[in-house]
């Protein structure tokens, strides 16, 4: 896992293959993207992306690559 922030581009699988995207923000607290519950904590934060295309999603740390 490579330490992401706010702006960078990131790679991750996606079910189609590899998806990439920028980082919008550090997510530290339960949250709701799509519709989803994001279970996200201090302990356990999650990353917000948005493709090219404008879709966004809720990653942990572990699933985003520097592209």
């Amino acid at each position: 896992m490579a330490k992401v922030k706010a702006g960078d581009r990131v790679e991750w699988n996606s079910h189609g293959g590899t998806a990439e995207g920028e980082v919008v923000k550090k997510v530290t607290r339960r949250t709701s993207v799509k519709g989803h519950t994001v279970a996200a904590s201090k302990d356990d934060p999650q990353f917000i992306v948005e493709t090219d295309e404008g879709k966004r999603a809720a990653h942990k740390p572990d699933a985003l690559r520097k592209a």
